[in-house]
C-alpha cells in the first residue's frame, strides 16, 4: 500500500499567490486546497470469462508500475475485518471523507445493493482509488468508482476462443471448458445485475472495449497503459505551468 505523501504535493495556485495585505480578509471560498482526492487514476477491469482480463490487467500493472488487486485479493480485503479496517485507517481524513461521500451517493442513487458484503467491498475499492495508481480486476469495481477518475476497461473475445483458452489453461475437455465459461459468465452477469443494477454487456459504460483474441494480450496491455498515461495528466500539476 502506497503511503500518503502530502509533504511532496506541489503547491496549489492559491498557495503561490501574493499574501493578502494587512486587514484584508480576502475571499474565504478560495482558501488553499489540500492534496487532491483521488490522488491518481484507477484502472478497473471488467471481463468475459476466458478473455484473459486478469493476465492483461497484471501486464498493465507491470507496465505502469502500479499495484494490482485481482478479484481474489479484493474479496479477501473486503471480507477480512482487520485488513479492511487497516486499509481505511491508512487514509488521510480528507480521503476518508471522500470515500464516505461516494459510498453514500451510490446508496442514495441506488447504484449499489444494501448487502453488507457489497458495502464492505465498496469501502475497500473506494479507499484504494482514493490513493490512485491502482489496477482493480473484477468485483464490479468500475461500477463503484466515479467515471472522472477511473479508466473502465472491458475485455472480450469470441466464445470459441474463450473456450479454447479455458480448456488449455485448466486442462479441461472442450465440453467441460464450454460449461465452465457458460457458468462463469452467468454468475458474473448475475452479480453485476443484482448488486450494481447494470447490464455488463452495455458497451457504452466502458471507456475501452478490447478484443483480446484479435489484438493479443501484450498489445491490449500496451493500449490500456497508454490510455492510462494520457488520462493521468489530469492529476499532474507541473510547477512551471502553475506559475506561468
Amino acid at each position: 500500500m502506497r503511503p500518503e505523501q502530502e509533504d511532496s504535493e506541489p503547491a496549489t495556485p492559491d498557495e503561490l499567490r501574493e499574501p493578502p495585505r494587512h486587514g484584508f480578509q480576502g475571499d474565504r471560498a478560495e482558501a488553499p486546497l489540500g492534496p487532491a482526492i483521488p490522488a491518481g487514476l484507477t484502472i478497473a477491469f471488467s471481463r468475459e470469462s476466458g478473455a484473459r482480463g486478469g493476465t492483461i490487467g497484471r501486464r498493465v500493472g507491470r507496465k505502469l508500475n502500479w499495484q494490482v488487486y485481482d478479484q481474489e485479493l479484493l474479496e479477501y480485503m473486503a471480507q477480512d475485518t482487520v485488513v479492511r479496517q487497516g486499509v481505511l485507517e491508512n487514509l488521510s481524513p480528507v480521503a476518508t471523507e471522500w470515500v464516505e461521500e461516494h459510498l453514500q451517493q451510490l446508496l442514495r442513487e441506488q447504484n449499489i445493493s444494501q448487502h453488507p458484503s457489497i458495502q464492505s467491498l465498496a469501502h475497500v475499492v473506494l479507499a484504494l482509488a482514493a490513493q490512485g495508481e491502482a489496477v482493480l480486476i473484477g468485483r464490479g469495481a468500475g461500477f463503484i468508482l466515479p467515471r472522472d477518475s477511473t479508466l473502465h476497461v472491458r475485455m472480450i473475445a469470441p466464445l470459441q476462443d474463450r473456450i479454447g483458452y479455458m480448456s488449455e489453461w485448466l486442462r479441461l475437455t472442450r465440453e467441460e471448458a464450454a460449461e465452465k465459461v457458460r457458468v462463469s459468465d452467468g454468475r458474473r452477469n448475475e452479480y453485476i445485475n443484482t448488486h450494481f443494477h447494470r447490464n455488463p454487456d452495455d458497451v457504452h459504460q466502458y471507456d475501452i472495449l478490447l478484443n483480446a483474441s484479435l489484438l493479443g494480450a501484450d498489445l491490449c496491455a500496451e493500449l490500456i497503459a497508454q490510455a492510462a498515461r494520457a488520462r493521468s495528466v489530469q492529476f499532474a500539476e507541473p510547477l512551471d505551468e502553475m506559475v506561468s
